[in-house]
């Protein structure tokens, strides 16, 4: 009897001459030339747009704000000065009208700064004493102290005891006053007319007119609400004794008004997204926290609430950059005034510009991109936080 010989094949020894099946079937495909080219030509034009639009100016302006604008014969000349415009900006001629005049401590001034500063140290605490920790985050999160701590030193020593704010102090008050207001009226009206009530569909549409209305036509309007002499509401203002009152007398009365239009015409947009996040949420966990027992507080803190934040962060970030930007109602309400109270970093860079300032004006300009950068980077952070924690 013959021995037989077997042999076991391995699995491995299949795919690897499918394999080879494969590599020697394969076709060797010759892109040619002009179209490996073709990709980068088409994108090349819009590159250069976004470039030319975009990066060239903001080194323009960058060199600007490094810069003297003079007039000569002809035309102009720039001359270099390094960093005199911003010098100017902290400790020269413009210290007052960009930082704000600052007035002595007092106890309660260096409470709340010392509280802030407490808390800015936990912050950073307890990040170094985590497991991991990197050094990008590190000096992001110094920097970070650092700039809150100097802007509530700013803002506590020109708030009180006589102090005066300066347009970057204004700034701060018009977007994060503005934007509180906004956002929970724009929730609350988004809140109403998603509920079963009657009229709500014409209600939206109500509250969508001031969004229609450009800022300029919003600031005339409230500019002819404001007068108590000869405005719409004079018979009001009279029966309240207050005829002989302005509002652009005041430094805080004209930065009252003028919150007060931006609430009214910002507060639409919030609405809007607000009613559209509300609309889109799942029935399900609401059927069920009412099948539980839950009362509308407990259903909104623990449903709806989480529901539209990640919504609500990217919509206050909108706006808090388009916030930074507020020049057209100070400028046709008050002017600025009185005096410079009612001014933003956005009217200042404008006024050296119109005074033919145009370093002082690219410095300030590149301080608001400064301001609005660390804000922006700081919510971002804050979103993507949470973000993580919700994962």
């Amino acid at each position: 009897m013959n021995a037989m010989t077997t042999k076991t094949l391995d699995p491995a020894d299949d795919v690897n001459i499918e394999t080879e099946e494969f590599r020697s079937s394969r076709l060797h495909v010759v892109i040619p030339k002009a179209e490996r080219l073709a990709g980068p030509v088409f994108i090349l034009p819009s590159v250069l747009a976004l470039l030319f639009l975009s990066i060239f100016p903001l080194v323009t302006s960058l060199y600007i704000s490094l810069a003297r604008f003079d007039i000569a014969p002809g035309g102009f000349k720039l001359t270099f000065i390094g960093l005199d415009n911003y010098k100017k900006l902290f400790v020269g001629s413009e210290g007052t009208h960009f930082l704000g005049k600052f007035a002595p401590g007092t106890p309660f001034t260096w409470i709340v700064f010392g509280g802030v500063m407490v808390v800015l140290a936990i912050f950073l605490a307890r990040y170094v004493l985590r497991e991991k920790v990197s050094m990008g985050g590190l000096i992001g999160r110094v920097l970070l102290t650092v700039g809150l701590g100097a802007l509530t030193w700013m803002l506590v020593h020109t708030l009180w005891n006589g102090g005066r704010l300066g347009t970057i102090s204004v700034t701060l008050v018009y977007v994060f006053v503005g934007i509180f207001f906004q956002y929970f009226l724009g929730l609350g009206l988004a809140m109403l007319t998603v509920q079963r009530l009657a009229g709500r569909r014409f209600f939206r549409v109500v509250f969508l007119l001031p969004m229609m209305i450009t800022p300029v036509g919003v600031a005339y309007m409230f500019r002819m609400l404001t007068d108590t002499s000869k405005g719409p509401f004079t018979p009001i203002w009279q029966a309240l004794g207050l005829v002989d009152f302005s509002w652009v007398n005041n430094a805080w009365g004209a930065r009252t008004a003028i919150l007060i239009a931006d609430v009214w015409q910002w507060t639409p947009f919030m609405f809007i997204v607000l009613v559209a996040a509300l609309e889109s949420q799942s029935t399900e966990p609401l059927e069920a926290a009412m099948v539980d027992g839950a009362n509308p507080w407990q259903t909104f803190w623990h449903i709806t609430w989480p529901a539209i934040l990640p919504v609500s962060m990217t919509l206050i970030l909108i706006r808090l950059i388009e916030a930074f930007k507020t020049v057209d109602l100070p400028n046709v309400m008050t002017n600025g005034g009185p005096g410079t109270a009612t001014q933003s970093l956005t009217m200042h860079a404008f006024i050296n510009w119109r005074a033919l300032d145009l370093g002082g004006s690219a410095a300030v300009a590149y301080m608001l991109l400064f301001l609005v950068t660390f804000f922006g980077m700081i919510f971002v952070n804050l979103i993507r936080q949470r973000a993580v924690e919700t994962l």
